[in-house]
Protein backbone atom coordinates (compact mmCIF):
# COMPACT_ATOMS: atom_id res chain seq x y z
CA UNK A 1 0.00 0.00 0.00
CA UNK A 2 1.42 3.13 -0.45
CA UNK A 3 2.35 4.92 1.87
CA UNK A 4 3.05 9.10 2.61
CA UNK A 5 6.44 10.23 3.12
CA UNK A 6 8.08 14.16 4.06
CA UNK A 7 10.54 15.58 2.59
CA UNK A 8 12.93 18.27 3.31
CA UNK A 9 13.77 21.35 1.16
CA UNK A 10 16.80 22.95 0.58
CA UNK A 11 17.73 25.81 -0.54
CA UNK A 12 20.13 25.03 -3.42
CA UNK A 13 22.40 28.87 -3.21
CA UNK A 14 24.94 27.58 -0.52
CA UNK A 15 24.73 24.41 -0.98
CA UNK A 16 27.44 22.55 -1.85
CA UNK A 17 26.69 19.47 -3.83
CA UNK A 18 23.94 20.83 -6.26
CA UNK A 19 26.09 23.14 -8.44
CA UNK A 20 23.78 25.62 -11.27
CA UNK A 21 26.10 23.51 -13.88
CA UNK A 22 24.57 20.22 -12.23
CA UNK A 23 20.86 21.56 -12.83
CA UNK A 24 21.66 22.39 -15.82
CA UNK A 25 22.58 18.98 -16.85
CA UNK A 26 18.91 17.82 -15.22
CA UNK A 27 17.32 20.21 -17.59
CA UNK A 28 18.92 19.62 -20.74
CA UNK A 29 18.91 15.91 -20.18
CA UNK A 30 15.09 15.83 -19.86
CA UNK A 31 13.59 19.16 -20.82
CA UNK A 32 10.25 18.31 -19.90
CA UNK A 33 10.67 18.69 -16.38
CA UNK A 34 9.55 22.24 -16.81
CA UNK A 35 6.54 21.85 -17.58
CA UNK A 36 6.31 23.87 -21.00
CA UNK A 37 5.76 21.11 -22.83
CA UNK A 38 7.52 18.94 -25.19
CA UNK A 39 10.61 20.71 -25.62
CA UNK A 40 13.68 19.23 -27.51
CA UNK A 41 17.34 20.31 -25.84
CA UNK A 42 19.51 22.31 -28.45
CA UNK A 43 22.81 23.36 -27.45
CA UNK A 44 23.97 24.79 -23.24
CA UNK A 45 26.12 27.46 -22.29
CA UNK A 46 25.84 28.87 -26.12
CA UNK A 47 28.55 32.12 -26.66
CA UNK A 48 26.57 35.38 -27.22
CA UNK A 49 28.24 37.79 -29.67
CA UNK A 50 27.98 40.35 -27.05
CA UNK A 51 29.41 38.51 -24.39
CA UNK A 52 28.41 35.80 -21.90
CA UNK A 53 26.44 32.43 -22.23
CA UNK A 54 23.34 31.45 -22.54
CA UNK A 55 22.29 28.80 -20.09
CA UNK A 56 19.76 26.68 -22.47
CA UNK A 57 18.43 26.98 -25.31
CA UNK A 58 15.37 24.72 -25.73
CA UNK A 59 12.98 24.14 -28.80
CA UNK A 60 9.08 22.99 -29.45
CA UNK A 61 8.15 21.56 -33.06
CA UNK A 62 6.31 24.29 -33.56
CA UNK A 63 8.80 27.33 -34.15
CA UNK A 64 9.41 28.94 -30.38
CA UNK A 65 12.76 28.58 -29.30
CA UNK A 66 13.39 29.35 -25.36
CA UNK A 67 16.36 31.02 -24.09
CA UNK A 68 16.58 29.68 -20.46
CA UNK A 69 18.62 31.28 -17.62
CA UNK A 70 18.98 29.76 -14.03
CA UNK A 71 20.05 31.23 -11.08
CA UNK A 72 20.39 30.12 -7.66
CA UNK A 73 18.64 31.64 -5.00
CA UNK A 74 16.51 34.87 -5.53
CA UNK A 75 16.56 36.64 -8.88
CA UNK A 76 18.39 40.38 -9.11
CA UNK A 77 18.37 42.89 -11.57
CA UNK A 78 21.48 41.84 -13.56
CA UNK A 79 19.93 38.42 -13.63
CA UNK A 80 16.95 39.92 -15.76
CA UNK A 81 18.51 41.94 -18.04
CA UNK A 82 20.83 38.67 -18.97
CA UNK A 83 18.19 36.99 -19.69
CA UNK A 84 16.39 39.76 -21.74
CA UNK A 85 19.50 40.34 -23.60
CA UNK A 86 20.43 36.47 -24.28
CA UNK A 87 16.66 36.47 -25.57
CA UNK A 88 16.96 39.49 -27.73
CA UNK A 89 20.37 38.39 -29.30
CA UNK A 90 18.93 35.13 -30.12
CA UNK A 91 15.74 36.81 -31.80
CA UNK A 92 17.71 38.90 -34.12
CA UNK A 93 20.19 36.02 -35.08
CA UNK A 94 17.33 33.69 -35.67
CA UNK A 95 13.90 35.63 -36.80
CA UNK A 96 12.71 32.65 -38.56
CA UNK A 97 11.92 31.25 -34.95
CA UNK A 98 9.32 32.53 -32.16
CA UNK A 99 11.24 32.97 -29.56
CA UNK A 100 10.84 33.10 -25.96
CA UNK A 101 12.55 33.97 -22.53
CA UNK A 102 12.75 31.93 -19.39
CA UNK A 103 13.95 32.69 -16.13
CA UNK A 104 14.39 30.04 -13.34
CA UNK A 105 15.50 31.00 -9.78
CA UNK A 106 14.63 29.93 -6.48
CA UNK A 107 12.94 32.99 -5.59
CA UNK A 108 11.18 34.81 -7.85
CA UNK A 109 11.01 38.33 -6.35
CA UNK A 110 8.31 41.18 -5.89
CA UNK A 111 10.93 43.56 -7.69
CA UNK A 112 10.95 41.00 -10.81
CA UNK A 113 7.10 40.92 -10.91
CA UNK A 114 7.47 44.98 -10.90
CA UNK A 115 10.12 45.47 -13.22
CA UNK A 116 8.74 42.71 -15.54
CA UNK A 117 5.39 44.55 -15.88
CA UNK A 118 7.14 47.94 -16.84
CA UNK A 119 8.16 46.41 -20.25
CA UNK A 120 3.92 45.90 -20.88
CA UNK A 121 3.55 42.43 -22.46
CA UNK A 122 6.65 43.74 -25.11
CA UNK A 123 8.58 41.08 -24.12
CA UNK A 124 7.64 36.90 -24.01
CA UNK A 125 8.77 35.66 -21.03
CA UNK A 126 8.22 33.01 -18.21
CA UNK A 127 9.59 33.10 -14.87
CA UNK A 128 9.66 29.40 -13.13
CA UNK A 129 10.02 29.12 -9.27
CA UNK A 130 12.87 26.04 -8.70
CA UNK A 131 12.44 23.99 -5.41
CA UNK A 132 14.01 21.31 -4.27
CA UNK A 133 13.88 18.67 -2.24
CA UNK A 134 15.92 15.93 -0.51
CA UNK A 135 14.96 12.33 0.99
CA UNK A 136 17.74 10.36 2.12
CA UNK A 137 20.95 11.10 -0.49
CA UNK A 138 18.40 12.07 -3.35
CA UNK A 139 17.01 15.05 -4.17
CA UNK A 140 13.92 16.14 -5.95
CA UNK A 141 13.70 19.80 -8.47
CA UNK A 142 9.99 20.82 -9.09
CA UNK A 143 9.08 23.93 -11.29
CA UNK A 144 6.29 26.37 -10.49
CA UNK A 145 5.33 28.66 -13.07
CA UNK A 146 4.78 31.63 -11.51
CA UNK A 147 4.66 34.09 -14.82
CA UNK A 148 3.41 32.44 -18.03
CA UNK A 149 4.50 34.09 -21.49
CA UNK A 150 3.75 38.03 -22.03
CA UNK A 151 3.22 38.04 -25.96
CA UNK A 152 3.30 41.75 -27.33
CA UNK A 153 0.36 43.69 -27.41
CA UNK A 154 -1.38 43.29 -30.72
CA UNK A 155 -5.05 41.33 -30.71
CA UNK A 156 -6.78 44.94 -29.41
CA UNK A 157 -9.13 46.07 -32.51
CA UNK A 158 -7.83 49.68 -30.99
CA UNK A 159 -4.16 49.35 -32.99
CA UNK A 160 -5.75 47.93 -35.73
CA UNK A 161 -8.00 50.54 -38.36
CA UNK A 162 -11.31 49.98 -38.33
CA UNK A 163 -12.75 49.22 -42.16
CA UNK A 164 -15.91 47.87 -43.09
CA UNK A 165 -17.90 45.38 -45.21
CA UNK A 166 -16.91 46.54 -48.51
CA UNK A 167 -13.62 46.88 -47.80
CA UNK A 168 -13.72 42.41 -47.17
CA UNK A 169 -15.97 42.17 -50.46
CA UNK A 170 -12.96 43.91 -52.43
CA UNK A 171 -10.29 42.43 -50.42
CA UNK A 172 -11.50 38.45 -50.29
CA UNK A 173 -14.99 38.41 -52.85
CA UNK A 174 -18.61 38.84 -52.10
CA UNK A 175 -19.40 35.39 -52.17
CA UNK A 176 -16.74 34.44 -49.75
CA UNK A 177 -18.57 36.88 -47.22
CA UNK A 178 -21.91 35.34 -48.06
CA UNK A 179 -19.94 32.07 -46.58
CA UNK A 180 -18.49 33.94 -43.31
CA UNK A 181 -22.59 35.38 -42.86
CA UNK A 182 -23.58 31.67 -43.35
CA UNK A 183 -20.81 30.08 -40.64
CA UNK A 184 -21.50 33.25 -38.29
CA UNK A 185 -25.57 32.85 -38.49
CA UNK A 186 -24.83 28.88 -37.44
CA UNK A 187 -22.76 29.58 -34.58
CA UNK A 188 -25.55 31.74 -32.61
CA UNK A 189 -26.94 29.18 -30.50
CA UNK A 190 -23.71 29.54 -28.92
CA UNK A 191 -22.61 33.07 -29.62
CA UNK A 192 -25.58 35.03 -29.66
CA UNK A 193 -25.59 38.78 -29.01
CA UNK A 194 -22.05 38.96 -31.06
CA UNK A 195 -21.60 40.94 -34.13
CA UNK A 196 -19.28 40.94 -36.68
CA UNK A 197 -16.67 44.07 -36.92
CA UNK A 198 -14.97 44.29 -39.96
CA UNK A 199 -10.51 45.21 -39.43
CA UNK A 200 -8.29 45.88 -41.61
CA UNK A 201 -6.36 42.32 -40.97
CA UNK A 202 -9.26 40.33 -39.87
CA UNK A 203 -13.06 40.44 -39.01
CA UNK A 204 -13.46 39.98 -35.81
CA UNK A 205 -16.05 39.52 -32.97
CA UNK A 206 -17.90 42.58 -30.86
CA UNK A 207 -20.59 42.71 -28.13
CA UNK A 208 -22.19 46.20 -27.07
CA UNK A 209 -19.19 48.12 -28.98
CA UNK A 210 -16.63 45.97 -27.12
CA UNK A 211 -13.84 43.47 -29.07
CA UNK A 212 -14.19 39.63 -27.83
CA UNK A 213 -11.73 38.07 -30.40
CA UNK A 214 -12.35 34.47 -29.42
CA UNK A 215 -12.87 33.95 -33.01
CA UNK A 216 -11.83 35.57 -36.50
CA UNK A 217 -12.52 35.56 -40.44
CA UNK A 218 -9.88 35.89 -42.53
CA UNK A 219 -11.36 35.45 -46.02
CA UNK A 220 -9.62 35.09 -49.25
CA UNK A 221 -10.88 34.93 -52.67
CA UNK A 222 -11.49 30.95 -52.61
CA UNK A 223 -11.26 30.00 -48.87
CA UNK A 224 -10.95 31.52 -45.76
CA UNK A 225 -9.08 30.87 -41.77
CA UNK A 226 -11.27 30.89 -39.28
CA UNK A 227 -8.90 32.06 -36.32
CA UNK A 228 -8.86 31.06 -32.67
CA UNK A 229 -7.20 31.95 -29.45
CA UNK A 230 -5.46 28.91 -27.51
CA UNK A 231 -2.51 27.41 -25.53
CA UNK A 232 -0.24 25.40 -27.75
CA UNK A 233 -1.73 21.40 -28.29
CA UNK A 234 -0.08 19.22 -30.03
CA UNK A 235 -3.46 16.77 -30.04
CA UNK A 236 -5.26 19.28 -31.60
CA UNK A 237 -3.52 19.44 -34.20
CA UNK A 238 -3.37 15.85 -34.94
CA UNK A 239 -7.19 15.39 -33.95
CA UNK A 240 -7.41 18.25 -36.92
CA UNK A 241 -5.12 16.37 -39.18
CA UNK A 242 -7.43 13.10 -38.50
CA UNK A 243 -10.35 15.31 -40.44
CA UNK A 244 -8.56 16.02 -42.63
CA UNK A 245 -8.27 19.63 -42.09
CA UNK A 246 -5.62 22.04 -41.89
CA UNK A 247 -4.91 23.71 -38.55
CA UNK A 248 -1.84 25.61 -38.06
CA UNK A 249 -0.63 27.57 -34.58
CA UNK A 250 1.08 30.63 -33.99
CA UNK A 251 3.03 30.72 -30.83
CA UNK A 252 4.02 34.75 -31.06
CA UNK A 253 -0.20 35.41 -30.92
CA UNK A 254 -1.39 31.86 -29.30
CA UNK A 255 -4.06 31.78 -32.31
CA UNK A 256 -4.76 28.79 -34.63
CA UNK A 257 -5.29 29.03 -38.01
CA UNK A 258 -8.25 26.57 -39.89
CA UNK A 259 -7.94 26.67 -43.19
CA UNK A 260 -11.52 26.12 -44.96
CA UNK A 261 -13.00 26.10 -48.11
CA UNK A 262 -16.86 27.05 -47.63
CA UNK A 263 -19.75 26.69 -45.32
CA UNK A 264 -20.10 23.39 -46.74
CA UNK A 265 -16.34 22.13 -44.88
CA UNK A 266 -17.52 23.86 -41.83
CA UNK A 267 -20.72 21.68 -41.67
CA UNK A 268 -18.93 18.53 -42.16
CA UNK A 269 -16.77 19.39 -39.17
CA UNK A 270 -19.23 21.53 -37.34
CA UNK A 271 -18.46 19.51 -33.89
CA UNK A 272 -14.74 20.18 -34.36
CA UNK A 273 -14.86 23.04 -34.93
CA UNK A 274 -17.41 24.36 -32.33
CA UNK A 275 -15.13 22.55 -29.90
CA UNK A 276 -12.37 24.59 -30.93
CA UNK A 277 -14.46 28.01 -30.46
CA UNK A 278 -15.95 26.93 -26.92
CA UNK A 279 -11.90 26.26 -26.13
CA UNK A 280 -11.21 29.75 -27.43
CA UNK A 281 -13.86 31.27 -25.41
CA UNK A 282 -13.06 29.61 -22.25
CA UNK A 283 -9.71 31.02 -23.29
CA UNK A 284 -11.25 34.33 -22.55
CA UNK A 285 -13.16 33.85 -19.69
CA UNK A 286 -16.42 33.83 -22.01
CA UNK A 287 -19.58 32.10 -20.71
CA UNK A 288 -21.95 30.69 -23.00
Amino acid sequence: MAKLVSMEKVYLKPHTDISEKLIQDFIFRDPSVLGLGDLSPIQREKVQPNGGRLDLLLADDNGTRYEVEIQLGATDPSHIIRTIEYWDSERKRYPQYDHCAVIVAEEITGRFMNVISLFNGSIPLIALQLSAYKQGEDYSLVFTKVLDRVTYAVEDDEQFEVTDRKYWENKSTPKMLKEVDLIFGDLQNFIGGYALKYNKHYIGMAKDGISKNFLMFRPKKDYMYLMFKGHDDSELIKTAENEGLDLSYKPRFREYYLRIKDYNEYKKHKQFIESCILSSMEYFNISE
